[in-house]
């Protein structure tokens, strides 16, 4: 039993590990915080991984989630400590400079803002599925991402003439 239930769960993460990473890190906003956040979703999952049915991913995405925004409410209890030297930034390539701004721009949104954003359109979820995601109302989805919209616009001016003359990859 322990064998077909550790080949399911590999080859779910096999499958859909990659896409649950770009989540994770649009939500922790960096990759070494994304993949500490994506390891302790998988590790809850695969001890429920029984009684799972259907779909294991929006159970993941839900995990990924909430564990997030219980790390950003810990998080905010404690004091920053700052450092001396900040630390080396990559070369940049084509697109950066929206990429860092977009970026910077989704850090400062609220957390629900934030996970309303990344679910809509880095995941490409409909409005109710988002819903069902976050355990809220439709309505609450809806205005949350108009609010987020406007907030982005205001952090990023020329937002939307950016994003027409620039292809956006992901």
């Amino acid at each position: 039993m322990t064998d077909v239930i550790d080949g399911e769960f590999t080859a779910f993460v096999n499958e859909r590990g990659a896409a649950l990473l770009r989540v994770a890190y649009a939500l922790a906003g960096n990759q070494h915080a994304a993949e500490d956040l994506l390891q302790n979703a998988l590790a809850k999952a695969y001890a429920r991984w029984p009684g799972i049915r259907g779909d294991a991913e929006p159970y993941v995405k839900r995990i990924l989630y909430h564990d997030q925004v219980s790390g950003w409410r810990r998080r905010a209890r404690r004091a920053e400590v700052p450092v001396a030297e900040l630390p080396e930034q990559a070369a940049a390539g084509p697109d950066s400079d929206l990429r860092l701004l977009l970026r910077d721009a989704l850090r400062a949104l609220p957390p629900r803002q934030r996970a309303v954003l990344t679910l809509r359109y880095l995941e490409d979820l409909s409005v109710e599925q988002t819903a069902a995601l976050l355990g809220c109302r439709a309505g609450t989805v809806a205005s949350q991402t108009a609010k987020a919209l406007a907030r982005l616009r205001q952090l990023v001016p020329g937002l939307d003439e950016l994003t027409s003359r620039t292809e956006v990859t992901r």
